[in-house]
């Protein structure tokens, strides 16, 4: 059974940080919402009490039973989760006189494993509204910085410790010291966790699930459909059936190119040419969400007809992540934000299929880490995030042939010069948009009244926020003629330099 930390999230928008800087220090964790706290067993070796936007003294939260880990296994409160341990045990948690956000550095460590290798002065990072006024007297305090006594603490004879910083953002310097001496040195895992072990345990995970059974799977060309696909395929072999679906608003070539690439990996693809099905289902729609939920809707119509061709599937794979997991049931329960074509919702209950998916407990950067360790061809792993909808979301308006073709063309461009003049890795998203509005312009001796092309490139690490790409000017200039002089209908190119927040990235 993998060894695993616990991670009780009380709503921090850090939470999701803690479990990754764990994964980096190879060492499998999990989070759950602290109003869904599931029974331990014995793989769980350590539990980490996130951060909150919350306070201990408003009762918004479920006062969680701390007992039941405290002396049992080894405990770390962060920030949120230290004033819970202190207001638990007859601490005294006040409102600070001054809210605490931002760096500050430690003046005072106590010799212990916790802050092993971490000395005065390491620079932290806070984020907390309460302040720790008084601890109980089995408490002791093992570090403090200028204007917070109580910067740490561990309670006597047990593994508990509390910080009121935040190890897991860079901004604390030596946070991954930390959490390294947490995980090794008192919680003592064996940080095996890597790309390979997860490959072995997957694999005899989904042949003991899945037996002989057939197993459908939509894919989008995307990393994590296909990673998921590779490792069923390890899995199950020929009872794996992927299901392409060209929708007519993929990028230019992109379905020919992608398939290929799938049969290429030896994988079992049906290709479905859908094109007119969906371009006509979205005639004279506008709106986006009416797009989305069309789009999504055409594609169960046409995922379930292919299915049925298949015959006698008892289970639909889809290539959830764990951002995905942790967005489905949170802190204030199951989001409401969930956007409308994340993976093939409805399709499970329509089709009575049951769900795997093996990457559903992965973040991002993991599923391209076993991507590669699985061979995987690197331009499907290193291929940008792509919307759902696809092109019906860039194109703002309503949808046509035409639009889709000028659209596909400039984009086209735009990939293509980027990955020529090695841009394409230091971009974790780009794409062309078309705008609703026509200027004017001067093309040889005429006058002319054309469609208007809108360039976005962004950097992120998942996609939460994101920096618009400081790309060089004479780039941007060469593309922009480029489209102008080979894309007829567009007379004027522009960029968009609006970062996320407070724009997002897609327009739509």
């Amino acid at each position: 059974m993998e060894e695993k930390v616990l991670i009780l999230d009380f709503g921090s928008q850090y939470t999701q940080l803690i479990a990754r800087r764990l994964r980096e220090l190879n060492v499998y964790s999990e989070i759950h919402p602290c109003t869904h706290i599931p029974n331990l067993d014995e793989s769980t070796k350590a539990v980490i009490l996130s951060g909150s936007p919350y306070s201990v003294n408003d009762g918004l939260l479920p006062n969680v039973d701390l007992s039941k880990y405290r002396g049992k296994l080894p405990l770390l409160g962060v920030c949120y989760g230290a004033q819970l341990l202190a207001n638990q045990n007859g601490g005294y948690v006040v409102p600070s006189k001054i809210r605490e956000y931002g760096r500050a550095n430690l003046t005072d460590v106590s010799a212990n494993q916790l802050f092993e290798g971490i000395s005065v002065g390491s620079q932290v990072w806070m984020s907390h509204g309460d302040t720790i006024q008084d601890i109980p007297a089995n408490f002791d305090i093992i570090a403090s910085t200028e204007s917070v006594k109580v910067a740490a603490f561990k309670i006597k004879e047990e593994e508990t410790y509390a910080i009121q910083f935040h190890p897991e953002v860079t901004h604390s310097i030596d946070g991954k010291t930390l959490l390294h001496n947490f995980i090794s040195k008192i919680a003592k895992l064996k940080q095996n966790w890597n790309p390979a072990h997860f490959i072995e345990n997957t694999n005899k995970e989904l042949k003991e699930k899945l037996g002989n059974d057939k197993v459908i799977l939509g894919l989008s060309g995307g990393v994590d459909s296909s990673v998921a696909a590779v490792l069923l395929k390890e899995a199950i072999g020929s009872n794996l059936t992927g299901i392409f679906i060209d929708n007519g608003l993929l990028r230019k070539n992109e379905f020919e190119q992608v398939l290929h690439a799938y049969e290429n990996m030896g994988l079992n693809v049906i290709g479905v040419d859908a094109k007119e099905r969906f371009i006509s289902a979205l005639t004279g729609i506008s709106d986006p969400e009416q797009k989305r939920k069309i789009i999504g809707r055409v594609f169960i119509e046409v995922f379930d007809e292919e299915a049925k061709k298949v015959g006698d599937a008892k289970w639909l794979a889809q290539g959830t992540i764990y951002p995905d997991v942790i967005e489905s049931v949170s802190v204030k329960g199951p989001s409401a934000t969930i956007k409308s074509h994340h993976n093939v919702g409805g399709l499970p209950e329509k089709m009575n299929l049951k769900i795997v998916e093996p990457l559903r407990m992965l973040f991002k950067d993991e599923v391209r880490n076993v991507g590669a360790a699985l061979g995987i061809d690197p331009i499907i792993l290193q291929r940008h995030p792509f919307p759902g909808p696809g092109l019906a979301i860039r194109i703002l308006g309503d949808i046509t042939h035409e639009k889709i073709k000028i659209l596909q063309e400039a984009d086209s461009i735009f990939i293509t010069e980027l990955k020529e003049k090695g841009q394409y890795g230091n971009v974790w998203q780009a794409g062309a948009i078309f705008l609703p509005i026509q200027s004017v312009g001067v093309m040889g001796d005429e006058r002319t009244y054309e469609h208007v092309i809108c360039l976005r490139a962004v950097t992120s690490v998942d996609g939460m926020t994101a920096d618009f790409c400081h790309l060089p000017h004479d780039f941007l200039g060469h593309v922009a003629n480029r489209i102008i002089n080979e894309v007829k209908g567009i007379n004027r190119v522009v960029y968009d330099i609006s970062s996320k927040p407070p724009a997002t990235i897609e327009w739509e």
